[in-house]
């Protein structure tokens, strides 16, 4: 994976925005935010959904996390992702996946996921 750092005074203070621009340029990026569109996942469900190593998936969720799109939780021994609700990018990046032919299911999945832990 290449160079994930910035420069906040190098970029004129647009860090921010290449984080977040990076960080939705990768595929498995915006799959991992399509999964977690209705409710959380602990780092091993999602690394089950991903034909990469746990390492690899690893790498995508800081990746995610320093671009402010997700917050982790550690509890017990298990780590879980969620999104960041009321970020403009988010709330975007939602809409996006209601017309985009590989997101759509990963989200309408998410959601039936979600209404079967609520029973």
């Amino acid at each position: 994976m290449e160079d994930e750092t910035f420069d906040d005074a190098a970029e004129g203070g647009s860090a921010g925005a290449q984080r977040v621009f990076h960080a939705l340029s990768s595929a498995p990026r915006r799959k991992i935010l399509a999964y977690l569109s209705a409710s959380g996942l602990t780092a091993g469900e999602i690394a089950d959904r991903f034909s990469m190593s746990k390492p690899a998936v690893s790498q995508h969720l800081s990746v995610l996390e320093a671009a402010g799109l997700i917050k982790r939780k550690k509890q017990g021994q298990f780590v879980h992702y969620s999104l960041i609700e009321n970020n403009l990018v988010n709330v975007l990046n939602g809409f996006v996946q209601e017309v985009c032919p590989i997101g759509r299911p990963i989200k309408k999945e998410s959601h039936a996921r979600a209404r079967a832990r609520a029973k």
